[in-house]
């Protein structure tokens, strides 16, 4: 018998976000998000063309549990599909060897923005004195550069992460935007996330880009950084637009020093206002959008004279 069972959807933007959330309830270690179809000669390139198609996957143990978690999650997409054209979840059988190395095949070096390069660590590429590379084993955990809303992020660091900042990278996965900010000059980088999975791959991924003493990577959520005396002048939220919204109703805000900057990501088109109106009430002003295919990224500031409820 097989160890793991990986399930697999090609989707659009419009329904991913929605999809990803049903298979991450049921599957193990969350949900890997891929653009599919784009031509390999493209990876070099400054300008990289949207996917049209978005691949997830989810992986499950291969257990006695397991047929009764399949009919849960096809009872869950059969509702959804009221809503959402989708495809039915395609089913393969994965070793416990090879779960790890499954995904490899479609992951390749990327540009992002002007100066940024995101490589697998497996990858050589030939680098020039302008480029900043960002070398990654994301291993178990979420973040390989690939989905519109990771690249979108690397592009707002890009042209915010001014030197010396402290920066919060909330819900870090493989460590990629800690990783990002560091190189470009923050001083020292808070990547917290849930699983202990991404913890471990984000301390191993600064280690080998040479930035762990600028990176501190633990569990923790925002709970935890409410509950802590520390503020950060950037704070990088890049999850699901629904725990983006939750988060605003536990005083968001708060993690942000006055002046200090927030980016947000994870939020399709027909999301955008209501999450920028729902940071204005948690005390986040607004400033910029950036967009990718259908995904969107929102800019905030924490004025200066406003105490977010402190």
């Amino acid at each position: 018998m097989s160890d793991w069972i990986e399930v697999s959807m090609r989707v659009d933007g419009e329904s991913a976000e929605a999809i990803a959330e049903v298979l991450q309830r049921f599957g193990h270690q969350g949900v890997s998000l891929e653009q599919d179809g784009i031509p390999p000669d493209t990876w070099d390139e400054d300008e990289v063309p949207p996917a049209e198609t978005l691949i997830l996957r989810a992986y499950f143990l291969d257990d006695d549990d397991f047929p009764g978690k399949r009919r849960e999650l096809e009872t869950a997409l059969s509702h959804m599909r009221l809503m959402y054209p989708m495809p039915k979840p395609c089913y393969s059988a994965v070793r416990e060897d090879d779960w790890a190395e499954a995904w490899k095949a479609h992951y390749q070096p990327l540009r992002v923005g002007k100066h940024l390069l995101v490589r697998p660590r497996w990858v050589d590429v030939d680098l020039s004195q302008e480029d900043i590379e960002i070398a990654l084993d994301p291993g178990m955990a979420f973040g390989t550069g690939t989905h519109p809303t990771t690249q979108l992020c690397l592009e707002a660091l890009e042209t915010m992460a001014d030197p010396g900042l402290d920066v919060l990278d909330l819900g870090c996965g493989s460590g990629i935007l800690a990783i990002a900010a560091a190189k470009l000059g923050a001083g020292q980088v808070l990547a917290l996330d849930i699983d202990p999975i991404a913890v471990r791959a984000t301390r191993e991924n600064a280690a080998r880009n040479g930035v762990a003493q600028q990176i501190v990577a633990e569990q923790g959520s925002l709970e935890s950084v409410l509950s802590s005396a520390r503020r950060f002048d950037m704070v990088m939220v890049n999850i699901l637009a629904r725990i983006i919204l939750e988060m605003t109703e536990r005083r968001l805000a708060q993690i942000v020093r006055p002046g200090g900057v927030a980016i947000f990501s994870g939020i399709i088109d027909s999301q955008v206002d209501a999450v920028e109106g729902s940071l204005r009430r948690a005390g986040l002003r607004p400033i910029a959008r950036r967009k990718k295919g259908d995904w969107a990224l929102i800019e905030t500031v924490r004025p200066l004279d406003q105490t977010a409820g402190e």
